[in-house]
C-alpha cells in the first residue's frame, strides 16, 4: 500500500488543531479549579458518612439492640448505606436546581 505525502505547505488536522489550541489558550488564562471546594467538601463527607454510618451503626446496635443477631444488624447497616446514598442524591439534586435558578434569575435581569 502507499500513503499519501504532504505537501510542506499543507497543514495536517493536528497542526491545524494545535493552532487554535494556542491561540484560545493564550487569550484565556484562568487559574479557577474546575471543581468548587464546596462540592468537593461535600463529597468527602458523605464519603466518610458512607464509610462510617453502616459499620457503626452496626458494632452499635448488634449487641446492645439486636441481641447478637448479626444478620439483623447487617441488614440495618445496608439501610444506612442506602440512606446516605439517597440523601447525597437530593443534596446533588438541589444544588443544580439551585444553580439553574440563579441563572434564570441573572437571565431575567438582564432583560
Amino acid at each position: 500500500m502507499t500513503s499519501r505525502r504532504i505537501a510542506t505547505n499543507e497543514k495536517t488536522l493536528l497542526d491545524q488543531d494545535d493552532g487554535a489550541v494556542a491561540a484560545s489558550s493564550s487569550s484565556d488564562s484562568s487559574i479557577a479549579p474546575a471543581v468548587p471546594a464546596s462540592v468537593i467538601i461535600k463529597l468527602l463527607g458523605f464519603t466518610l458518612a458512607m464509610i462510617a454510618l453502616p459499620i457503626g451503626s452496626y458494632f452499635l446496635t448488634v449487641n446492645t439492640i439486636f441481641g447478637g443477631n448479626s444478620t439483623l444488624a447487617g441488614g440495618l447497616a445496608a439501610v444506612m448505606a442506602n440512606v446516605v446514598l439517597i440523601a447525597y442524591v437530593v443534596v446533588a439534586f438541589k444544588e443544580d436546581q439551585s444553580e439553574r435558578l440563579e441563572a434564570e434569575s441573572k437571565e431575567k435581569k438582564s432583560r
